[in-house]
């Protein structure tokens, strides 16, 4: 916590004056009953916000703590105890349901560094985000248990809240895990800047959690006045805890970097090496003339130096505003949605063909979705396995091709029923004799359109400085961190039957801090988990080439398309992928 303050990015003004977070002193210290005042209301029911266990929260502080005794004492940014602290994270929030993704910070941050964590709840209204973050680093001198794991296992045990309680969304919810904090907010300000103008308009506010439980700790508040900060103020003004302006971190910790593009931003501290004063310690309890805490930046800084009593107001405040911000408070009615992939095939008389019917459920529960086709001419029929799924699931559907069908398109509805009904096309083209319809099938190919289909290791899609995209403005940026990694993107389709040819082509540029012709770092096309095509350092060059390779033994099939980059622990290549395609014809 509390790097140095960085320079403004030119033309962008701060939202607001940046403001900390604080909490009760440590049990070792903590103030007399008398010391705090009781509560003088509850604020507004926040959708009902639920309370937070805060031994749970110290359950996750107990295993950053051991991460880091297994590796050299800390958790920084460039070691494996950072590496193994967002496997801990990450593991606990792909069980609960989130979409997570590692994102590498491929420009701004120190060498080695390891990823943002970044994981949505996947319910509630896209064009309406609230953010709630915190370093998951810690400094080389100790384990860093309330900077930061104070923060970051409040947060992680929020969001485990939040998919336990599966309350209806009025908003979406995305949390981030940072890397290289302590290093000048390197991790988040990478992810702020890989974002486009919409998606930062989305973010409604971000709430930044940075050393939540200092031993001689007093509550702070970031941008206490600002309408962001409202409902974190309500909660800790319910409990008559006077919280004050966080002065200490303004600029300091990781809300600063959303602040310099205009993003609203607040949340809670306890404060770090500044010292306490009369005033604060007579409305708070603890030591005057102390350092809020005395571990700062130091080897003690272990599970021993933490403040439960403030961690648990933390932990509720954070809940509470999560819900207010983005818990509906009206139950949605239940609906669905149907989709089909590939929407469109062809067939020869005689023989069948398959797709993907995908359902999900768009708002309130999920529930039993009945499917049907209609359109098919004589001679055609459809059916599905499973004939009902759960809204959510999938099912497949074989459509067969009597042997006297004549060539043409034939248009049919593919309806899905439940508490409603909603349909989707499916085009199908019975040939002739040698008849063949060409056709693309990869998906967002060029990566203009986010990351879907793609799947993987998504964070390497998007616009980062460094590269440049063959066409728009997107691609898929592999490996070049310069140490030993790996990223695979891919995604599954299907090679219509009936043509002879079908020919992968895509743009590749590579670039190489490599010498010489030895291979170190590679590139590979797999088809079905089987390597296809190799490149590497090697065949580094200027700009981009475009590559070719056959796959018309795959005419007729579903196949898994991986495009997968290998990095040594020496020098960087980057592999750059643009403007996919994978026609027949």
């Amino acid at each position: 916590m509390l790097r140095p303050r960085r320079l403004s990015l030119a033309g962008l003004a701060l939202a607001t004056a940046a403001a900390g977070l604080t909490l009760l002193p440590a049990s070792a210290e903590a103030a007399p009953v008398s010391h705090l005042p009781t509560a003088a209301h509850a604020p507004a029911p926040a959708a009902t916000a639920p309370d937070i266990d805060v031994t749970k929260v110290q359950a996750h502080l107990t295993e950053l703590n051991a991460i880091a005794s297994r590796n050299g004492g800390n958790r920084r940014s460039t070691g494996q105890g950072y590496r193994d602290s967002v496997a801990y994270v990450k593991g606990k929030l792909q069980a609960a349901g989130y979409t997570v993704t590692e994102q590498a910070c491929t420009s701004g941050c120190a060498s080695g560094a390891g990823p943002n964590l970044i994981a949505e709840w996947p319910h509630g209204d896209t064009s309406k985000v609230y953010m709630f973050g915190s370093h998951l680093d810690s400094v080389s001198a100790g384990p860093g248990i309330n900077d930061n794991g104070s923060g970051s296992a409040t947060l992680l045990e929020v969001a485990l809240k939040l998919a336990q309680n599966d309350p209806s969304m009025a908003a979406r919810v995305r949390f981030g895990w940072w890397t290289d904090e302590e290093q000048g907010l390197n991790g988040s300000d990478f992810y702020v800047r890989s974002l486009t103008s919409a998606q930062r308009s989305a973010i409604k506010a971000y709430y930044n959690f940075d050393m939540v439980a200092s031993p001689n700790g007093g509550y702070f508040i970031n941008h206490i006045t600002s309408s962001a900060a409202a409902p974190m103020k309500a909660y800790w003004d319910s409990l008559n805890l006077q919280p004050e302006e966080n002065t200490e971190g303004a600029g300091r910790s990781d809300d600063y970097s959303f602040e310099n593009y205009g993003i609203p931003t607040s949340g809670y501290a306890m404060g770090a090496s500044a010292v306490k004063t009369s005033a604060q310690a007579a409305k708070w309890g603890g030591t005057a003339g102390a350092a809020y805490d005395r571990c700062y930046h130091s080897s003690c800084d272990t599970t021993s130096n933490i403040n439960a009593a403030g961690l648990n107001r933390s932990a509720d405040g954070v809940a509470y505003t999560l819900w207010k911000q983005a818990v509906s408070d009206t139950v949605p009615a239940n609906d669905f949605s149907v989709s089909v992939n590939p929407a469109t095939g062809s067939a020869d008389p005689g023989t069948t063909l398959t797709a993907t019917v995908s359902t999900a459920t768009t708002s309130g529960s999920a529930q039993t979705v009945n499917l049907s086709a209609t359109g098919a001419p004589a001679g055609v029929t459809a059916s599905f396995s499973p004939a009902s799924v759960t809204s959510g699931a999938s099912s497949t559907i074989t459509v067969s091709v009597g042997s006297s069908v004549p060539p043409g398109t034939y248009p049919l509805t593919i309806t899905g029923t439940g508490t409603g009904t909603h349909s989707v096309s499916y085009t199908l083209t019975v040939k002739g004799a040698g008849g063949c319809t060409p056709s693309q099938v990869i998906s967002n190919g060029g990566f203009e359109s986010g990351t879907a289909p793609w799947t993987g290791d998504t964070g390497a899609i998007g616009t980062f400085s460094g590269q440049s995209a063959h066409s728009g403005s997107r691609y898929a940026w592999l490996a070049g961190y310069g140490y030993a990694a790996t990223d695979s993107v891919g995604q599954t389709v299907v090679v219509p039957a009936g043509c002879t040819k079908a020919t992968l082509r895509y743009w590749l540029h590579i670039d190489t801090a490599e010498s010489g012709t030895t291979v170190y770092d590679t590139f590979q096309v797999k088809v079905n988990a089987t390597a296809k095509q190799t490149y590497s350092n090697v065949d580094a060059a200027t700009g981009y080439t475009e590559r070719t390779l056959d796959l018309s033994q795959y005419v007729g099939q579903q196949v898994t398309l991986t495009l997968t980059a290998t990095e040594d622990s020496g020098l960087q290549t980057s592999f750059v992928v643009d403007d996919a395609t994978l026609t027949t014809g």
